[in-house]
């Protein structure tokens, strides 16, 4: 069989085992409308995203992804509990570094409703490991949920709060938000002199000359008095910015990482909430016959992916071919089903596999 028939194969095989677990198999547009990307996660897509325009559609996107355009269909359709497997092409930019090809097959698995999301999450885990198996592959879990709580659970005003858990799947963003924050990073020059001149009550404005971008004086107005009064805010507690180190460095089996976040809810209240999903999803998934303690959790695991996921993730890795992608990833992305039902959020989950991945994983085994 040709490397195209095998690959055709093994897409058939994974989907037919998705719809085996009661899935519906659909067929998306390849183009998208922009506009809806754009809207959850703002420019920073077009960096990853082919981009074209029609003269009546207006701004569309090659899809870079299936779960959004599967989410807005089921939004659209009503939110009663469906499943959904999928299977084509997605499209992606690469840097000029990357081997990696621009456009790639995958074979994804949604579950979209229900009241349990622990269940939930170890089914479409489970089902991924067994279209996974035998592969000896490198299991990776984390939950971005417990971040987000860490970060609510600050004492540091609510505009800082909203900045940090915007910046959570931009790592060296928040890094640099939460050491200046926290008071460990010095101030920029720029910014400092131009804080110095407001606090002298100068009018930054007044001999700035033209205006240059698409803000207006208004605008810019706001950002200096915006970027005046944090500067009056006091520091993060050293306390708390140790806290939310120890949860984005965390690596540990699973069953030790859960007792280590518990330890940190005592100090951080806050994530407790999500500490207890985290077990609850544990015991969903031993009792389907996962080996936890071989499993890794990362703190920060899922941070650099699409920035949907604000739960559970995970990721299977070739061990033997680390300079492959992902063999396949997934999690849950409940309030991205909020963002596109306008305001009706339900639970959702789900999985991709990358069948070129796969194979040459299998190969680089044999």
């Amino acid at each position: 069989m040709n490397g195209r028939g095998a690959l055709d194969a093994e897409i058939a095989r994974i989907a037919e085992a998705f719809r085996g677990a009661g899935a519906t198999l659909v067929d998306l547009p390849v183009l998208q409308p922009a506009e809806t990307l754009l809207d959850l996660y703002g420019e920073d897509i077009r960096a990853r995203a082919y981009v074209t325009r029609d003269p009546l559609a207006g701004e569309l996107m090659l899809r870079p992804d299936f779960t959004v355009p599967v989410v807005q269909m089921h939004m659209e359709g009503g939110a009663n509990p469906a499943r959904y497997a999928y299977a084509g092409k997605v499209f992606r930019t690469q840097d000029r570094s990357s081997d990696r090809p621009p456009e790639f097959d995958q074979v994804g698995f949604e579950i979209l409703g229900g009241e349990d999301p622990a269940p939930a999450d170890a089914e479409v885990f489970t089902l991924l490991s067994q279209v996974l198996a035998p592969l000896p592959l490198r299991v990776t879990i984390g939950d971005i949920g417990v971040l987000m709580a860490a970060v609510q659970g600050l004492t540091t005003p609510e505009n800082r709060k909203a900045a940090l858990v915007r910046h959570i799947w931009r790592p060296r963003r928040f890094r640099a938000l939460l050491d200046r924050y926290s008071g460990r990073a010095p101030v920029p020059p720029a910014r400092a002199a131009l804080l110095e001149r407001v606090a002298r009550g100068k009018d930054v404005l007044a001999d700035a000359g033209p205006l240059v971008g698409l803000r207006t004086r208004e605008e810019v107005a706001e950002r200096i008095a915006a970027l005046a009064a944090d500067a009056q805010e006091p520091p993060l507690p050293a306390a708390e910015t140790d806290l939310i180190d120890q949860i984005v460095t965390l690596r540990e089996t699973a069953p030790s990482a859960l007792e280590r976040l518990a330890d940190i809810a005592v100090d951080l209240p806050a994530i407790m909430p999500a500490v207890e999903r985290l077990e609850e999803r544990l015991e969903a998934l031993a009792a389907r016959g996962i080996d936890i303690a071989a499993l890794e959790f990362e703190g920060g695991y899922g941070r650099s992916s699409m920035e949907y996921y604000d739960g559970f993730v995970f990721g299977f890795h070739a061990a033997a071919r680390p300079d492959l992608p992902p063999v396949a990833t997934g999690g849950r992305y409940d309030a991205m089903t909020r963002a596109l039902g306008c305001g009706a959020e339900i639970a959702a989950v789900g999985g991709v596999v990358r069948p070129a991945a796969l194979l040459s994983a299998r190969e680089a085994g044999q």
